[in-house]
């Protein structure tokens, strides 16, 4: 990836100009049998039509705390990076009621009703299906996320040195979280190419790293495996096999 990356956004920018065709996030659900494989280019246009929504619809600016309260998922790999378009700051697991929107799943819907702000809902269905009754109080993100343009601009430039997210109680700019995600890369062995398998949830920094951005920084890509526990050892192994798994993080 190129050294003058400061951003998650500029990462994935990075990856789209190398090899926009190549797998970037395979994500399973080993409860529901799910499996969706998104290129970078694919992953890329729903970061954009997401950023669109969140600047034009949800009138979200830099600066501006999003509670982000949804699991380890390819739409949550989505938003963060949408956010990091807009210079929004992501609060992972973050209190609502202190921030200026809130995106939530189906199970944290009561917990999101304390945000004053906008609020859209994920009902994480397969495919990025809708909610089969939209939530009272909420955007439903399968209805609004279609109709969003396929190319993203911010109205400000994203400070990279503003702060980009909060995890765990840690706050991170987007410079330090770049640095941080090339750090665990080279501990994690990853290279352009590698393809890194994890279990871990999102609701910590080693999380989101080994589950999006340690593989975006690297050039690689990730196998986001959601419910691992439910896959016995032999499923495991099948899994590494046929995904050419080179490095894990479970």
């Amino acid at each position: 990836m190129n050294a003058s990356d400061r951003t998650p956004a500029d990462l994935l920018r990075s990856a789209l100009a190398a090899d926009p065709a190549r797998p970037l996030v395979t994500f399973y659900d080993d409860a529901t049998g799910e499996r969706v494989e998104l290129s970078v280019a694919t992953l890329a246009n729903w970061v954009a039509k997401t950023a669109n929504l969140l600047q034009g619809d949800l009138a979200a600016e830099p600066g501006d705390r999003l509670a982000l309260l949804l699991p380890a998922h390819w739409q949550s790999a989505v938003w963060l990076l949408a956010c990091s378009s807009v210079g929004v700051v992501v609060d992972v697991q973050g209190d609502p009621a202190a921030a200026d929107l809130v995106v939530s799943g189906p199970d944290t819907l009561d917990l999101a009703r304390a945000c004053r702000g906008e609020r859209v809902a994920l009902a994480l269905r397969p495919l990025g299906g809708r909610f089969p009754q939209p939530p009272e109080g909420f955007a439903d993100y399968a209805v609004e996320v279609p109709g969003q343009g396929d190319r993203f601009a911010p109205y400000a430039p994203v400070d990279p040195a503003g702060p980009a997210l909060t995890v765990g109680g840690t706050g991170l700019t987007a410079d330090q979280l770049v640095a941080r995600a090339r750090q665990d890369a080279a501990e994690l062995g990853l290279a352009p190419g590698s393809r890194l398998l994890t279990g871990r949830t999102y609701d910590t920094w080693e999380g989101l790293s080994a589950g999006l951005f340690a593989p975006l920084a690297a050039g690689g890509s990730v196998v986001l495996c959601r419910h691992l526990d439910e896959l016995d050892e032999d499923g495991l192994a099948r899994r590494v096999e046929s995904e050419r798994i080179t490095a894990t993080a479970v």
